[in-house]
């Protein structure tokens, strides 16, 4: 087993200060502010967060996604659902999905191991209940795990209809292991869910 068995057991902001800095073009700008954002922004948005027409941060995204093609980069600038985000390139899929799956520069954080651990021993099981052993929200922690291809949806809960998530056969290859009856036995340290009131499980 490796160190992912082990552990299952056992924005830093610079300070611009205050020198007067010029400020970026309008092409920089945005390619700052479209670095960031989670969903697609539209151009008024953005137009009024540059502090320039429209037209012209209209023009100047179209002209930066015909640039990112000819140039064949690595990523892409899409209009989609009335607003404007980089994507990937779908060509470079594989390479993405094989960092985000086995890469070890994006290692699990403490807070997914133990996320990952109690869905490991309780599956399948809902979000409600994994929140309701560890005691803090889990919502951003089992997007990580669902993205790592970790863990997966695998049905509704008849009297919830919550979302039921168990863990997958890539999380058993991680570990080495044929099947979470292999797992390490520490179901003796953590809570029976049992015993948790129904308001505490949502």
């Amino acid at each position: 087993m490796d160190d992912l068995t082990d552990d299952l057991v056992v924005m830093v902001t610079d300070d611009p200060g205050s020198e007067d800095v010029p400020l970026p073009g309008l092409r920089t700008a945005l390619e700052a502010v479209l670095l960031v954002v989670e969903e697609p922004v539209a151009e008024v948005t953005l137009a009024q967060v540059v502090e320039r027409p429209r037209e012209e941060v209209a023009q100047t995204l179209r002209d930066l996604a015909a640039e990112y093609d000819a140039a064949e980069r690595g990523f892409e600038l899409r209009e989609v659902a009335g607003g404007w985000r980089l994507y990937t390139r779908a060509a470079c899929a594989p390479y993405v999905e094989r960092f985000v799956r086995d890469g070890q520069s994006a290692k699990l954080s403490q807070a997914a191991l133990e996320t990952l651990a109690v869905v490991a021993y309780r599956q399948p099981t809902t979000r409600s209940r994994i929140a309701a052993v560890r005691g803090v929200n889990v919502d951003a922690v089992m997007r990580t795990l669902v993205t790592r291809g970790l863990v997966a949806e695998v049905g509704i809960e008849r009297d919830s209809g919550a979302i039921l998530y168990a863990t997958t056969d890539h999380f058993l290859d991680r570990l080495g292991i044929a099947s979470i009856d292999e797992l390490p036995e520490i179901k003796d340290y953590l809570p029976d869910l049992s015993v948790l009131d129904d308001d505490a499980l949502g």
